[in-house]
Order: structure tokens, then sequence, then C-alpha cells
């Protein structure tokens, strides 16, 4: 068969030879998230922080419910099959994270295996293998919120994270914005109480508190515009 050279063939390479002229510089995430308000809008005012585009940073809810595997298997379909409605192309990132929380679920070390498995498994449009990352946290994000504001050492339960972070935070609810606005005077303490914690623990660790979430927010940090 000849070389396909229709309108619609044409146009989707010229389309395709303008991204990567426009392509910023600097490293591209794709953040797939548990939760569908609370994890993206707070990834994502990091994001409008930093002034990054949305083609550097690109988070999404998983939108197929909050099972860690299926939080996993949606961060790699939308990597490697894009989404058309959303803008998202296929393989046009660097990096990819799957963020969820251990909770009660069944499949979350399942969801932690395959995320393992899929490190640098897969390649990006440039052909270079891409890290793959699951963002845990045990037993929910909450805490890494809470550690902006105090220490937690020994297992704690999602519902006592959430009363001991309303203390600080009273009006905090689930989906709340600016909750980066309120929280970031305090960042270094967390990020410094987070990492210590990843020195003890890891997300395998449960019911031992643990949260990967400093990690992802100091790479968005130091991403340059």
């Amino acid at each position: 068969m000849g070389r396909d050279d229709s309108p619609k063939e044409r146009q989707r390479k010229d389309l395709e030879r303008k991204r990567r002229r426009q392509r910023a510089p600097c490293e591209r995430l794709l953040v797939v998230c548990e939760g569908s308000k609370t994890e993206p809008r707070y990834f994502d005012e990091i994001r409008v922080d930093r002034r990054l585009p949305v083609a550097n940073v690109r988070v999404s809810p998983c939108g197929i419910g909050t099972d860690p595997l299926h939080v996993v298997e949606h961060a790699r379909n939308l990597f490697e099959k894009g989404d058309l409605h959303k803008a998202i192309e296929p393989r046009a990132f660097d990096r990819v994270f799957a963020v969820f929380d251990r909770d009660d679920h069944q499949t979350y070390r399942e969801a932690l295996r395959l995320a393992g498995s899929l490190n640098g498994k897969l390649k990006s449009d440039e052909r270079k293998r891409v890290p793959f990352q699951a963002v845990a946290s045990v037993p929910s994000f909450e805490l890494w919120l809470l550690l902006h504001f105090e220490d937690v050492q020994a297992p704690i339960r999602r519902d006592d994270v959430m009363r001991r972070l309303i203390k600080w935070l009273p009006a905090y609810h689930k989906g709340q914005h600016d909750v980066f606005a309120l929280t970031r005077n305090r960042l270094a303490d967390a990020l410094a109480r987070a990492q210590a914690l990843a020195g003890r623990f890891n997300a395998e660790s449960a019911p031992e508190p643990y949260t990967a979430v400093f990690e992802l927010v100091t790479l968005i940090n130091t991403l340059r515009r």
C-alpha cells in the first residue's frame, strides 16, 4: 500500500511537529490521583504557583474509582493511549505517578507491585524509558497535610488523621480549594518529617505511617520553567 498522504494525516503530522517545537524544556509529568478533587487540586495549585504549563505537569483524577489497582492501571492506559477529549497525547510524558492511599483497600499491595513492574518499562514519544512511581500514603493523603503541623511517628487511623488535621485547619474538607496556600508556610517542616518517616518505613510497612507525596512535591517545585 502507498503512503497515507490524506489531508487528515498531513494535519496530524503538522500538529505533531508543532507540538514538538513548542514543548517546554523541563520534564513532563503525568500525575494520576485516586481522589477526584483533593489531591488533583493540591498538585495543580503547586503547578500554578510555580507557573508551570499543563504540558509539564498534567494532573488527572483516576475517574474509574478509588481502588489503588485501578489508579495504576488508569495511569498506564492514560500514558499509553492518551485522551483526546482532555488534550492528552499518547506517551507525551517523561515520568508517571500514581497517587493513592493505603486506607483499607484490598488491592493496595497489588498496585504497588504493578507500579514497580512498570517502572522503566514504558517508552515516551521520544523513545526514552519512563520512570513509573507509586505515590502511596499510609493511611491517607491527609497524613501529608498533617505533617505540616505536627510530627507523626506511630501508626494512626484515617479518622484520627482527619480529627487532628481539623484542629489546625478547622474548615478543611475533602475537595477543598487552596490547601497548598493554607499549608505552604509550613512546607519545609512537612518535607523534613515525611523524609524522616521514609528513612524508617516504606509503602510496604503499613500500618506504620508513611507518605511519598514529599517526593512528588519536591520534584514539581524543582522543575524549571
